[in-house]
């Protein structure tokens, strides 16, 4: 045998256990845990990955009421804040300010009324209810003339000269009133003359001096009532006829009296329109700067 030949199979009998291992290997891999581990690993991937052993997915119960609360939020932030509970809130709000307001409005209506009547303390007690006839054979009483400005003069229509002058002048302070402040002052006048000045005689009489001027006139009683309630003298007899022939005395004054019949002042002969005017006009601002009519309850 050759020597190279002996080489080869020498090479040969190396090589045939190195072989047999490499061919061994992947048995014994085969068969070790991390093989098996891999081995299962795979499976549970590839059963993953079929659809028909897969369960759906989707939201869970806390999650689906989750939406559900956001969506009632979003429903709440579209009508905005005014629930039920607020609505009757503002309800019982509105009818509670109503009420308050409304009391507050007596209380200051009743708090003028006061003041007026304070600033009569300390006047003459001079008005007061009366009974009579109009010039247009109406009744004719106090409460018409209450809520309006009065300037009231006493006289009968025999008189010669005074009475006209008179009332001359106080049909002049009217028409200077009314230029400024409108018809807000009744010219009166009150017959103490029951005797002769019947409703006719006073309708023809009071037609010649302002056209506002009411004429009044009623039997004895009741123009003698009338007379002391204004503090006035007359001296008509109580029995005295149409037919007699008698004089009359009587005062030559005419009083501002107020909305309310209270007296403000009174005026004598002497007194000139000019003088009249502006007293009147001074106390109907001080009337309306009170509250006026409203305020003293008259409206």
């Amino acid at each position: 045998m050759s020597l190279r030949t002996s080489l080869l199979r020498a090479s040969r009998a190396i090589e045939a256990p190195l072989m047999a291992r490499s061919v061994a290997r992947p048995a014994f891999a085969a068969s070790s845990p991390i093989a098996s581990s891999s081995r299962l690993g795979l499976r549970m991937y590839s059963d993953a990955k079929k659809p028909e052993d897969s369960k759906p997915v989707g939201p869970s119960a806390t999650m689906q009421e989750d939406v559900r609360a956001s969506a009632r939020t979003k429903d709440r932030e579209a009508v905005g804040p005014f629930t039920f509970k607020a609505a009757a809130l503002f309800i019982v709000t509105g009818v509670g300010l109503y009420i308050y307001f409304t009391k507050e409005k007596e209380k200051v209506q009743k708090r003028r009324q006061e003041e007026l009547a304070n600033k009569s303390v300390g006047r003459p007690q001079i008005g007061g209810p009366f009974q009579l006839t109009s010039h247009e054979g109406k009744p004719f009483s106090e409460q018409d003339l209450r809520g309006k400005w009065t300037l009231i003069y006493f006289g009968f229509t025999n008189c010669p000269d005074i009475c006209p002058e008179e009332l001359d002048k106080m049909s002049e302070v009217v028409t200077a009133v009314d230029k400024i402040k409108g018809p807000i002052v009744t010219p009166v006048f009150v017959s103490v003359d029951p005797a002769r000045d019947t409703v006719e005689a006073v309708r023809h009489y009071v037609s010649e001096f302002h056209p506002r001027l009411v004429g009044l006139t009623g039997d004895y009683d009741a123009v003698k009532r009338v007379c002391k309630s204004y503090r006035v003298y007359f001296s008509t007899p109580p029995d005295a006829k149409a037919t007699d022939d008698y004089l009359v005395d009587h005062s030559i004054f005419f009083y501002l009296m107020d909305p309310l019949g209270q007296f403000v002042d009174a005026f004598g002969k002497a007194t000139t329109p000019a003088e009249v005017e502006a007293k009147t006009l001074e106390a109907i601002g001080k009337w309306e700067a009170a509250g006026g009519n409203k305020g003293a309850g008259l409206e």
